[in-house]
């Protein structure tokens, strides 16, 4: 795919943001047509795409949109496999974002594709509250009790096997993550922290719910070091490495 203008390491140019979704389009048609077995994508950035008066959130949401399908994002990595029921929002539209319908719907969607990518037979997902202690039986917020909650039971009685809302300052402590397969954390920042720090430098981001398999970095794009030959390309090796491995698995 051609640029429309020469580019410039670690310089944004908004005339090539259509440049970044006629790749992704690209790709996404070879997908879907069975060119291709698998999605890798590097670090976007957002903003550019943005200044060129693009309406954009992330590869997650356009990945989404463009292929109608109900997705999650979740990253591997450091032993831990952590989703995430909201993704690239601002901390204070969380709560609003968070309803019982959605939340079964990525909890039937994580289910799935931990069946159906992972191969694993039976899933144990366990749910982080929202709140401190997990609303503290309403003192510190209802949101748990009023919405996570109930979803929990929906997914249940779905036959998923969903555990929590559990407080997520207790949640990744090894004893209780023993046997999950899985974490349900309800924003961005909540869950990814920790699944960084253990996975160091080697997350990888797998889109689920899609009809083919996504994977990507866990980093952004280091403007900052651009072009200077620093970079650590471990979290795109690693990329690379499960989406053959996930692709292979799901072919034989």
């Amino acid at each position: 795919m051609p640029l429309a203008r020469p580019r410039q390491a670690g310089r944004l140019d908004p005339g090539n943001a259509r440049y970044v979704l006629a790749l992704l389009d690209r790709a996404i048609a070879g997908c879907l047509s069975g060119e291709y077995q698998a999605m890798v994508t590097a670090p976007v950035q957002k903003s550019v795409i943005n200044d060129a008066g693009i309406a954009f959130t992330g590869h997650t949401e356009y990945l989404a949109e463009r292929c109608r399908a109900g997705v999650v994002m979740m990253l591997v990595g450091g032993g831990l496999r952590v989703a995430l029921a909201t993704t690239h929002l601002p901390l204070a539209e969380v709560p609003r974002a968070l309803n019982r319908p959605s939340l079964l719907s990525v909890l039937r969607i994580l289910d799935a594709d931990l069946r159906k990518k992972f191969h694993v037979a039976k899933p144990r997902i366990l749910v982080a509250g929202l709140n401190p202690h997990s609303g503290e039986s309403g003192h510190l917020g209802t949101e748990d009790s009023a919405v996570i909650a109930p979803a929990i039971a929906d997914a249940v009685a779905a036959g998923i096997d969903a555990r929590g809302p559990i407080p997520a300052d207790t949640l990744f402590v090894p004893e209780r993550l023993k046997g999950a397969d899985a974490v349900l954390a309800m924003y961005h920042d909540q869950g990814l922290p920790v699944l960084k720090y253990a996975s160091f430098g080697r997350g990888v981001n797998v889109t689920l719910g899609l009809p083919f398999v996504r994977t990507s970095v866990d980093h952004g794009t280091a403007l900052d070091i651009a072009g200077k030959g620093q970079a650590d390309a471990t979290s795109l090796v690693e990329a690379i490495k499960l989406a053959i491995e996930l692709a292979h698995s799901n072919r034989t």
